[in-house]
C-alpha cells in the first residue's frame, strides 16, 4: 500500500509539473508576439517608431514619389503625428484589401490611408475621429455623353479592389470591375476600356490635373455620398488610439491639419465639413 502511494505521489508531482511548464511556456509565447506589450501607446514609444500603412497608390493622398519614397497628405499627417509622439514615422504601403487583416494580426500600429468610417469596418478594428472629410465621385470621358450618374445603368465601372466604390457603383445599376488602385482604374478610363471611375472626389481632381490624358476626363454630376476618413486602431489598443484622438484634436484646432491640406489641395480645407 505504501509503495502505490509513493507512486501515486510521483506520478501527481510529474504531472503538476509538466501543466507548469505548459503553462509558463504559453505565457512566454504570448509575450512574443508582435502586440504583446499591454500599453499600446508605450509600445509605438519602446520602438521608437509609428508604424502605419497606406495602399501607396492613391495620390495625393500616399503615393510612391519620384525618388521613390511614399509621399502625400496622408504621409504628412502620419509625420506629425509622430513627431507630437515623440516617435519616427514608418509609413508602409500593402495592398489595400488586405489592409485590415494586417492591422489585426499586428503587423502594423494603424491604417494611416485614406480609410473611411463604416459599420462594417467599425466591427473588426477602432477608428479615430476624422482626419479629412470628401466623397464618392463619378468620372466619364469628356466625350462619353454622359452627363449623370443615373446614364450609367447596365455599364463599366472601375473601382479599386477592397474600397466602398463597389456599392456605389452596383447602386448605380453597373457592372463593378476591380483593379489594385485608381492608377489603373484612371488609365483604363482614359483608353476608354471601361466606361466610369468611382473613387474619391479629392483623388479624381488631382488625377486630372496631373496624369496624362486627365484633361480628357470629367466629374459626373454631383458626389454620391460624402465619407469621412479616419485611422485605423487594432481594437486591443485602446491607449494608442486615445492618444490617437488627443494628438488629431490638437492639430485641428492649431491649424496644422489645414495646413498639410493647404499644402496638397491647392489651397483647399478638407479637414472640415
Amino acid at each position: 500500500m505504501l509503495r502505490y502511494e509513493r507512486s501515486f505521489l510521483m506520478k501527481f508531482r510529474v504531472l503538476v509539473a509538466v501543466i507548469a511548464l505548459v503553462i509558463t511556456a504559453s505565457f512566454v509565447l504570448a509575450g512574443c508576439g508582435p502586440n504583446s506589450e499591454k500599453d499600446s501607446l508605450e509600445r509605438v514609444k519602446k520602438a521608437g517608431k509609428l508604424t502605419v500603412v497606406g495602399s501607396g497608390g492613391y495620390p495625393p493622398f500616399n503615393f510612391i514619389g519620384e525618388d521613390g519614397s511614399v509621399v502625400g497628405f496622408d504621409v504628412d499627417t502620419g509625420a506629425e503625428i509622430a513627431k507630437r509622439m515623440g516617435v519616427e514615422l514608418n509609413y508602409v504601403t500593402s495592398d489595400w484589401d488586405g489592409l485590415i487583416e494586417g492591422l489585426r494580426s499586428g503587423r502594423f500600429d494603424g491604417i494611416l490611408g485614406s480609410m473611411a468610417i463604416t459599420d462594417e469596418r467599425l466591427e473588426v478594428v477602432n477608428f479615430t475621429t476624422p482626419y479629412y472629410y470628401s466623397g464618392a465621385q463619378l468620372i466619364v470621358r469628356a466625350d462619353s455623353g454622359i452627363t449623370d450618374p443615373s446614364q450609367m445603368a447596365g455599364k463599366e465601372i472601375g473601382v479599386a479592389t477592397g474600397t466602398n466604390f463597389v456599392g456605389d457603383a452596383e447602386a448605380l445599376g453597373a457592372t463593378a470591375k476591380l483593379y489594385q488602385d485608381d492608377n489603373a482604374t484612371l488609365m483604363d478610363l482614359i483608353n476608354g476600356r471601361i466606361d466610369g471611375v468611382i473613387t474619391d472626389r479629392l483623388v479624381a481632381l488631382g488625377a486630372m490635373r496631373e496624369i496624362a490624358g486627365g484633361e480628357n476626363l470629367e466629374l459626373c454630376g454631383e458626389i454620391l455620398r460624402l465619407e469621412e476618413m479616419a485611422i485605423a486602431v487594432n481594437k486591443n489598443d485602446p491607449e494608442l488610439l486615445a492618444e490617437l484622438n488627443k494628438i488629431l484634436d490638437a492639430m485641428h484646432k492649431d491649424g496644422s491639419l489645414r495646413a498639410i491640406s493647404e499644402k496638397w489641395h491647392e489651397g483647399a480645407d478638407i479637414t472640415i465639413k
